[in-house]
């Protein structure tokens, strides 16, 4: 089930993102960044923000009572933003992120923009390639990686944001 996730979600959001992105247990699954990055994705604090900010919503993608998945959508001017779409690593490739992507058409659709646009670290090709084939396309616009204490660069690559879209 997808639903709106509440502040009351924060701690278990928290351990989900992170669990997924960063450290040993990332590594279960097919889209770790433990091997690019140290150090935490989000924090409580920043997604107790997240969650009180009116232009953003985190869905929160629950079965038998757990919480498996999320991903946050932020209300632009002409598009939505989507970010740290979340599945649990032990069930990844089980549809769970396709159902997530569905659900971010449809609330892009309710609020009247018509795409959706996402950062992703272009040397994750892999990730990358999964989108394309769930409908985003490359913009040919970069961004910068943000280094910071927070999110630590491991690797000699330098890293970037590569900007998708895709038309909804």
């Amino acid at each position: 089930m997808i639903t709106k996730a509440t502040v009351e979600d924060v701690s278990l959001l928290n351990t989900l993102i992170n669990s997924a992105y960063r450290g040993e247990s990332s590594k279960k699954g097919w889209t770790t960044e433990a091997n690019i990055l140290e150090g935490l994705r989000t924090t409580e604090q920043e997604l107790t923000e997240t969650i009180q900010n009116p232009k953003n919503t985190i869905l929160k993608f629950t079965e038998n009572s757990q919480l498996i998945g999320c991903v946050l959508l932020v209300e632009k001017e002409q598009q939505l933003y989507l970010g740290m779409l979340t599945v649990s690593p032990e069930l990844q490739n089980s549809g769970v992120g396709k159902k997530l992507l569905q659900q971010a058409e449809i609330h892009a659709s309710a609020l009247g923009l018509p795409k959706i646009v996402m950062t992703v670290i272009a040397v994750r090709e892999e990730l990358i390639a999964w989108y394309k084939r769930n409908g985003y396309e490359d913009t040919g616009a970069r961004e910068p990686f943000p280094a910071s204490d927070v999110h630590i660069p491991i690797t000699e690559k330098p890293l970037e944001f590569i900007v998708l879209e895709k038309k909804v």
